[in-house]
């Protein structure tokens, strides 16, 4: 499964652009009062999800392939998954309310700024998570090259 652990650094930018421009879709979609802004921030907001599921997944395996863990770098991996946790979870518990308000057609002015600030506040826990990943690559060189030559000869 080491695949999957190099995949990460790939697939992780798919949820955060997803997850950022469903935030600014549900923004938009409430000061312009258009349905059409509205529908499109759900679908990107279920596709993000979906994306969340896969970086999970594969940031799992990059943990488990990296294999220079200290304390310093094993604080800031700890930091880095909370987020991550919280996120997806945040994200999925947003979904399922944000269905089931579209469902029940109870999706009305008031529950959207409920729903625009709970996603505000997602942005801020998506924010979180890559810059702890970020951290990761810039000071360790978790799932780098540089990470890889470490443990291959050079010919």
């Amino acid at each position: 499964m080491e695949f999957l652990a190099e995949l990460h650094p790939k697939v992780v930018h798919f949820p955060v652009a997803l997850l950022i421009t469903y935030v600014i879709l549900e923004l938009i979609g409430i000061v312009f009062r258009k349905e059409f802004y509205q529908k499109a921030a759900h679908l990107l907001l279920f596709l993000g999800v979906i994306g969340a599921f896969f970086a999970v997944l594969t940031g799992n395996q990059a943990y488990t392939a990296y294999e220079y863990w200290n304390d310093s770098s094993s604080d800031l991996f700890n930091d880095h998954q909370t987020f991550a946790n919280l996120t997806i979870w945040y994200f999925t518990g947003m979904l399922v309310l944000r269905t089931y308000l579209v469902v029940k057609k109870k999706f009305s002015s008031s529950y959207r700024h409920i729903i625009l600030v709970l996603a505000l506040f997602g942005g801020y826990l998506v924010y979180q998570t890559a810059e702890h990943g970020g951290d990761l690559i810039k000071k360790f060189g978790v799932g780098t090259e540089l990470n890889f030559n470490l443990t291959e000869p050079n010919d």
